[in-house]
């Protein structure tokens, strides 16, 4: 199965070739390059903006959604480094969390294969909604910096 996504993942650019392809390339990794500079200093690993913009250049939701998690793997590894090098990292905390969250990383993927892309997207739009607003809010009441 992963050799056939393999396969697959390049069926956007296989059918651009030469300047237009390598334009592409760059364009992604320019992307790559603004989404790991806001998803490292927001601690939101970047897959609220990878996902939409895999979506826009004609990935399937699944596949977008899984794609994603390779991006987030390679900038978590590289953020990790450079917060524990700045002191900014809570191990006991992360470690709580990163149990919970691998128990609900198995839970996900099967409930995504029972929605259909339309109702991913609403719900995906949300919640991006519902944390823009709390994040925003949130603004104006912490007092911690």
């Amino acid at each position: 199965m992963g050799r056939l996504h393999w396969r697959r993942s390049g069926r956007f650019f296989r059918r651009k070739v030469g300047r237009e392809r390598r334009k592409d390339l760059i364009t992604l990794a320019l992307m790559g390059i603004v989404i790991g500079i806001l998803s490292s200093g927001s601690g939101l690993g970047g897959g609220f903006l990878v996902v939409p913009l895999l979506i826009f250049l004609g990935r399937e939701t699944k596949l977008a959604v899984g794609t994603s998690f390779v991006f987030i793997l390679m900038v978590a590894i590289s953020s990790i480094l450079a917060h524990y090098r700045l002191g900014n990292i809570d191990i006991k905390t992360g470690l709580v969390l990163a149990l919970g969250g691998t128990i609900g990383a198995q839970i996900g993927p099967h409930l995504l294969q029972h929605l259909s892309d339309q109702n991913y997207k609403r719900i995906f739009s949300v919640l991006l909604v519902i944390t823009a607003v709390w994040l925003f809010a949130s603004s104006f009441t912490s007092s911690k910096g």
